[in-house]
């Protein structure tokens, strides 16, 4: 159990749960999304709306493969080979095909999606796996999978145009979480945004460089 940065108490875990409705809120505003505007900027990135939702099709599968071997390594990520398609891009180990257009990208988003839903579902909660930011488990690999959806979800809402505001509860289990020293009191997804770098609070000016706390094992 983590406490919500909004009130303070004590909120459940995040799930894989949590990470199948985070992944299908997202596919059901990216359907809607006009099929000429996916070459536009995804918001305040550097990337457009199409890199922006391979990256997070690779980001969830990345998290995925990260808890599939036997023995997970705690020191280093899977070596899966990444590689850019432009210098400024983002870096993919999988790509969706362009000729299937943005229902073929966003059938890859929920796939990707659908596989780390499985491993968070089936992987031991004793399981360690490394990341950058702390070596996790799978309740934590859940939890980035999470932010990663609903904040790219927004970048790219954000370049289309579209409104987008996921459930307040999720957003409190992942600020929980991830974000244990975010500021309370605010509405937890303008907070998860302020955690990301993207929306000021008051009294809390726009973050220009931040980072989430993946460790499984520290205190909460």
């Amino acid at each position: 159990m983590s406490r919500s940065v909004e009130t303070g108490a004590v909120v459940s875990p995040v799930t894989a749960d949590d990470v199948d409705l985070a992944v299908r809120l997202a596919v059901g505003i990216l359907r809607d999304a006009p099929p000429d505007g996916w070459g536009g900027k995804a918001g305040s990135l550097e990337w457009d709306c199409w890199e922006t939702v391979e990256h997070l099709a690779n980001d969830l599968l990345y998290y995925a493969v990260q808890l599939g071997p036997q023995s997970p390594p705690l020191d280093t990520h899977v070596p899966f080979a990444l590689r850019r398609k432009r210098p400024d891009g983002p870096a993919y180990f999988v790509f969706a095909e362009r000729d299937a257009g943005p229902a073929g990208l966003v059938q890859v988003l929920e796939a990707c999606g659908a596989l780390l839903v499985a491993m968070v579902r089936t992987t031991p909660p004793r399981v360690r796996a490394h990341h950058a930011s702390g070596v996790s488990d799978p309740e934590g690999f859940a939890a980035m999978g999470v932010v990663e959806t609903l904040v790219h979800t927004h970048d790219v809402a954000e370049g289309f145009g579209l409104a987008w505001t996921p459930p307040s509860a999720l957003c409190s289990r992942v600020l929980a979480r991830l974000f244990p020293e975010a500021p309370g009191g605010a509405d937890p997804w303008l907070t998860l945004l302020w955690a990301t770098g993207r929306a000021e609070l008051p009294g809390h000016p726009r973050l220009t460089t931040w980072r989430w706390h993946s460790t499984a094992d520290r205190p909460r």
